[in-house]
């Protein structure tokens, strides 16, 4: 069994995006150093030893399997990585991400590149604050003395302010507070795929549509004008049993919901699809529907070109649909784009996938993701 460690890591920025300078670094400390355990509050601090713009500072606990200087060594990389440029000039500087290493385990260790504890935090109001939300009885191994203590008795009397500001431990935590996210795309764009993976990757129920089961579609790509009304009112009758049932029933082993469809993609593609006078009477049953359902809290939509869409349509082989028509799907995507003009801004991402591969690049999948995870960090900012 690997050996385990406790490790503090103080958290600050000051320059550009400072929460979310802060949130990626977590994310990254967790992916490289190790599982974070807990997360402070985000406090407003003034600049230690410097005059420049306030900070925004935090705590981390983290559990790793990494010497004290791996660990920093990590954290230098990630510094890095976020964009953090290191002068040779002397003394204070602004910073978009600094990382320090407070206690690792009861260690105390001094060496050219790592003293332990941090020789400075019993003087920096900034650390002992949120240290002490997650820490507070943690005891200094050298002055023996608790967080709290040494809070009360630091001679630095900075003003601190809690901000209303929440950092999430990782990408579960963060997708478990938004609780419901939807994909959607056209017909072949991978919202199946892009739900599938992250339903796996981050223990969530996953919410299929069940189209492939209609016994009205085959028949509706050979003969559109015949089967369209029937097949457009079996989909939205299927989607609102099958959405309502499944969305409403919470699930305790699954972290949040994620759906490869909205049942509003029924108002979509039947207003491609139907005349006029059986889209009216159409809508009047969606609308008295859709009131009922619950509505996602990000709806991510999948683009492609319609070239890209005829590629994968094919690849995947299904036979009733190698003869789609070019501008109908023209059309799906049209009708997707007119509605998310009227879809709350705030809840909305719309991802140009036409040159990712997210289902066998991995790199592309994690730009994929990345964006998903910025746009939720933005609404909750």
């Amino acid at each position: 069994m690997i050996e385990t460690h406790t490790v503090y890591i103080s958290i600050g920025s000051n320059l550009g995006q400072k929460r979310n300078n802060l949130q990626k670094a977590v994310f990254l400390i967790g992916e490289r150093i190790g599982e974070v355990m807990a997360v402070s509050d985000v406090y407003n601090t003034p600049a230690w030893g410097f005059e420049s713009d306030d900070f925004f500072n935090a705590c981390l606990e983290v559990k790793t399997k990494f010497t004290p200087q791996d660990v920093l060594d990590k954290l230098l990389d990630i510094e890095e990585l976020l964009g953090r440029k290191r002068s040779q000039e002397t003394g204070y500087q602004s910073r978009n991400i600094d990382l320090d290493i407070i206690y690792y385990d009861h260690e105390v260790a001094l060496t050219e590149t790592l003293t332990l504890p941090h020789p400075k935090m019993a003087e920096r109001r900034f650390v002992l604050k949120p240290l002490a939300d997650i820490a507070p009885q943690f005891y200094h191994p050298i002055v023996n003395k608790d967080t709290r203590n040494l809070l009360q008795e630091t001679r630095d009397k900075s003003v601190i302010a809690k901000l209303p500001i929440k950092l999430f431990k990782d990408r579960v935590d963060l997708f478990s507070d938004v609780q419901f996210l939807a994909i959607e795309g056209n017909i072949g764009a991978g919202k199946t795929s892009l739900a599938t993976k992250i339903s796996e990757d981050f223990n969530a129920k996953l919410i299929l549509e069940r189209f492939a089961e209609n016994p009205f579609l085959p028949n509706f790509y050979k003969d559109q004008t015949r089967y369209a009304f029937p097949l457009e009112m079996s989909f939205l009758a299927d989607r609102y049993q099958q959405y309502t049932d499944d969305t409403n029933q919470f699930d305790l082993f699954k972290n949040f919901m994620v759906s490869d469809y909205d049942i509003f993609k029924s108002l979509i593609f039947a207003k491609v699809t139907l005349q006029k006078e059986e889209f009216d009477l159409y809508r009047k049953i969606f609308n008295f529907m859709y009131k009922e359902v619950k509505k996602p809290k990000i709806y991510v939509y999948l683009y492609q070109t319609t070239e890209r869409l005829l590629e994968q349509i094919k690849k995947r082989g299904r036979d009733y649909e190698q003869n789609i028509d070019t501008a109908y799907l023209d059309n799906i995507n049209r009708g997707y784009l007119d509605f998310l003009k009227t879809y709350p801004q705030q809840n909305q991402l719309i991802i140009d996938v036409s040159n990712l591969d997210f289902v066998n690049i991995e790199s592309d999948y994690k730009t994929l993701l990345g964006g998903i995870t910025d746009f939720a960090l933005l609404q909750r900012s």
